[in-house]
C-alpha cells in the first residue's frame, strides 16, 4: 500500500491544480463523464447562492483581511467571505453550473452564468426574481418559476403563498446539494487567500459533490 502524501506534497500538488486552473477542468472533465453513462442534464435547473465564511480577524503577518472578501446581510447577521453560486439539474440534482464571488455579489447578477442555455424551467428562491429578461436571453421559451417576492406595497396573496409552496418543493432539491458540500465535505470556509485558489477549490469540490450523488448509478454501471 502506498503511503500518504505528506504536507508538502498535497502543498504542491494544490499549487498545481491552481496554477493551471484545474479545478475547472476536473468539473468538467466529471460532467462529460458523467454525460458518456447516461447522467444528462435535463430541462430544467433551479439556482442558488451561499456564502463561505472568511476569516475576519487581522491577527496574520499583512494585520489586513483578505481584500477580495466581503460582507453582506443576510437577516439580521453580517456575514464575511465569498459566495458560491450554483445551477443544479432539477431531475438528478447535478452540478451543472459554478460562479464564486465576493459575499457582496447579490445573487440575481449571476443568474446567466448559471444557465446552460436549453433551459424550459427555472426555479430559485425571491432573489432571482424579476430575472425574466436574463431568462429569454438564454432561451425564449423557458418558463420563470422563482419564488413571487412580496413587498411592502405589494403583499403576497394567499395564491401567491400557494404557488410557492408549491415551487419550494422543487427548488428544496438544491440544499441537499449545499448540505454535501457544508456537512459532507466541510466546505463552510474558505481555506486560502485570493478569489482565484477558492474558486478553483469550490470547483473542484463540486466535481466531487457529482461524483456521490452519482453514486449509485455508477456502481450500477460497474457490476452489469
Amino acid at each position: 500500500m502506498e503511503p500518504v502524501p505528506d504536507a508538502t506534497t498535497r502543498c504542491k500538488f494544490r499549487h498545481l491544480l491552481e496554477e493551471n486552473n484545474l479545478g475547472v477542468a476536473l468539473f468538467d472533465a466529471v460532467a462529460v463523464y458523467l454525460e458518456e453513462n447516461g447522467m444528462k442534464v435535463s430541462k430544467g435547473t433551479i439556482v442558488d447562492a451561499t456564502i463561505i465564511n472568511a476569516p475576519t480577524a487581522t491577527k496574520n503577518k499583512s494585520k489586513t483581511r483578505d481584500l477580495d472578501m466581503h460582507q453582506t446581510k443576510q437577516g439580521k447577521p453580517w456575514y464575511f467571505g465569498m459566495k458560491a453560486h450554483i445551477g443544479v439539474d432539477s431531475k438528478t440534482k447535478l452540478i451543472h453550473s459554478v460562479v464564486a464571488t465576493p459575499a457582496n455579489v447579490h445573487d440575481s447578477q449571476v443568474l446567466g452564468d448559471l444557465l446552460h442555455g436549453e433551459e424550459t424551467r427555472l426555479w430559485g428562491d425571491s432573489a432571482y426574481a424579476g430575472q425574466q429578461s436574463v431568462l429569454k436571453d438564454n432561451d425564449p421559451k423557458a418558463k420563470d418559476y422563482t419564488q413571487v417576492k412580496g413587498s411592502r406595497h405589494r403583499k403576497l396573496t394567499e395564491q401567491d403563498k400557494a404557488k410557492n409552496r408549491h415551487k419550494s418543493k422543487v427548488r428544496a432539491k438544491v440544499e441537499h446539494v449545499f448540505h454535501i458540500m457544508q456537512r459532507q465535505y466541510g466546505f463552510t470556509k474558505v481555506r486560502f487567500k485570493g478569489p482565484g485558489k477558492n474558486a478553483n477549490h469550490l470547483f473542484a469540490h463540486c466535481a466531487l459533490i457529482n461524483l456521490m450523488l452519482s453514486k449509485k448509478q455508477l456502481l450500477r454501471l460497474s457490476v452489469a
